[in-house]
């Protein structure tokens, strides 16, 4: 599919309705409106298309650029084009899945997701949090620094508080990552979630909530000890 035909087809399957609770969420304009499962088709389409993928995120347009996280590879993107896409984040859904799924991807991810992690940017230091939590998620514990994670799991805890809103949702989401898929960091994990308490983020015109992170680590640990790493946090 070209981009042309590609957008046409995100187009065909926009609704009002999709696009005005986006938009509610935080989306801006440009967005088509479309409901993340009728992407599927579309992505299914264009599979492995890395090209396609550059070219829908350089849209602008929100659907696009999900729909090209969902379809670029990390690993065959520059480092200059990951910190492209961090910038050009529309929203926290980009800023906040799309952008961390590809730079977790990078041989560079962890260093990439340290120097995000300090950037005055909010929707910058919230793809940082992300991408070590999906770092974390996806990758073997032998494979991690460990006492730099604790590190961190440490700052959290005296920061996030005084963190900037959606860098509070993230740097929660960090801590749930830990205590639920990193062996060595699990207690460690629970004991900061405890400490932090409960995490105020201010969620708009919405319903939704911040998840407590330790009685969520504990129940999708399934009653194991840990649990067992993910494939992908694509979804």
């Amino acid at each position: 599919m070209t981009l042309e035909e590609t957008m046409q087809a995100l187009a065909a399957k926009a609704t009002a309705t999709t696009k005005k609770t986006h938009m509610r969420h935080g989306a801006s304009e440009p967005i088509s409106g479309v409901r993340i499962g009728d992407m599927k088709p579309i992505q299914k389409q264009i599979k492995g298309d890395q090209a396609l993928a550059m070219q829908l995120y350089a849209t602008g347009n929100s659907d696009a650029m999900y729909l090209a996280g969902l379809v670029a590879d990390g690993r065959k993107m520059t480092r200059a084009q990951i910190e492209r896409w961090a910038q050009q984040a529309t929203w926290q859904m980009i800023s906040g899945t799309t952008v961390p799924w590809v730079a977790a991807e990078h041989p560079d991810a962890i260093e990439i997701a340290l120097k995000w992690i300090d950037s005055p940017k909010e929707s910058i230091a919230v793809s940082g949090w992300a991408t070590l939590s999906n770092v974390v998620t996806t990758t073997p514990d032998d494979k991690l620094p460990i006492k730099q994670l604790g590190t961190l799991l440490t700052r959290v805890v005296k920061t996030i508080h005084t963190s900037q809103n959606r860098v509070r949702y993230a740097m929660n989401d960090f801590v749930i990552a830990c205590g639920t898929y990193v062996a060595p960091l699990g207690d460690k994990a629970i004991a900061a979630a405890r400490k932090m308490g409960r995490v105020e983020v201010d969620m708009g015109q919405t319903d939704c909530q911040v998840t407590d992170a330790e009685s969520y680590s504990l129940k999708s640990r399934r009653g194991a000890p840990i649990a067992p790493k993910r494939k992908t946090t694509r979804c």
